[in-house]
């Protein structure tokens, strides 16, 4: 594998994974663009292993956070409500388990990936708008179990290949009640058990198919992407939280939008070995 691919996928890993703009999308597209389709042993390998720089950002940054909720684990009000918010995306993962054999990738595959950036910027248009309607003016002090299940129910929805997680999570706190910084910070903070929960199933796989007897031979572009997931995503959850306030969310909406009428024009005239436009129990569309 080329390290400049590994670092490349690690920068926009980092970055969109705590930006609104979808971190799967990106990774799925940019994969297509550079002739990865994701299927080899090392780039499943790379996928798994970059979600290890973004967890290692998340700790970074809220380390206090962690090291009170560890430091008193069964009072933490804050772990109550990171648990409670990851049981709708469990919920949907054991039933996706159940009733399909191709998962929720499957279901929404390539195809969908163009619609998938214009849900997302939809949803940052829907946050912004919340915002500036004071639906969040009561400033609840704490996440509650209200927040926590909408935004958990949120993530669930995310799962869906190229909505950002964040996004769909932030538009769940705000429009519950949450100020947009407080539904930001919780909502970073629930990425970790989703990441961990990503880690296993997906290392799981990779395990199976082979993917970690290539690490040696791969070892220094993969230690680069993580890297460079760790960095970024750090820098994108500290620009998020101080600005999460005095930025418009219509400008992530814009460029979700551009980047996904892109995706579907590319999708249409079959340049770029995008696949076409398919919907999920329907099939390609055209």
């Amino acid at each position: 594998m080329y390290p400049i691919k590994a670092a490349i996928l690690g920068v926009v890993q980092g970055l969109a994974e705590f930006l609104p703009i979808s971190s799967s999308g990106h990774l799925e597209l940019l994969q297509i663009l550079m002739g990865m389709n994701g299927s080899t042993a090392v780039e499943k390998l790379l996928t798994v292993l970059l979600h290890v720089g973004t967890l290692i950002a998340v700790i970074a940054v809220f380390w206090e956070d962690w090291w009170n909720i560890l430091t008193h684990l069964f009072r933490s009000h804050t772990i109550r409500m990171l648990i409670l918010a990851s049981l709708p995306a469990l919920a949907v993962a054991v039933l996706l388990k159940l009733f399909t054999e191709e998962g929720i990738d499957g279901l929404f595959g390539g195809g969908f990936l163009g619609i998938s950036f214009l849900i997302t910027g939809v949803l940052l248009l829907l946050t912004e708008w919340c915002s500036r309607r004071g639906k969040h003016a009561t400033h609840y002090h704490q996440v509650g179990v209200k927040h926590a299940l909408i935004m958990g129910g949120m993530q669930a929805f995310a799962m869906i290949p190229g909505v950002s997680r964040s996004g769909s999570t932030l538009f769940g706190g705000v429009a519950s009640g949450l100020s947009r910084k407080r539904a930001a910070k919780f909502s970073f903070m629930m990425s970790a058990p989703a990441i961990v929960g990503s880690l296993l199933l997906e290392g799981k796989d990779a395990l199976e198919s082979g993917a970690f007897d290539y690490l040696s031979a791969n070892l220094g572009a993969v230690i680069l992407g993580v890297a460079l997931a760790a960095v970024s995503g750090f820098l994108a959850i500290r620009y998020m939280l101080k600005l999460i306030n005095r930025v418009s969310l219509n400008w992530f909406a814009l460029y979700v939008f551009i980047i996904g009428g892109i995706v579907i024009v590319l999708q249409l005239t079959g340049t770029g070995g995008l696949p076409p436009i398919s919907l999920p129990f329907v099939g390609s569309v055209g």
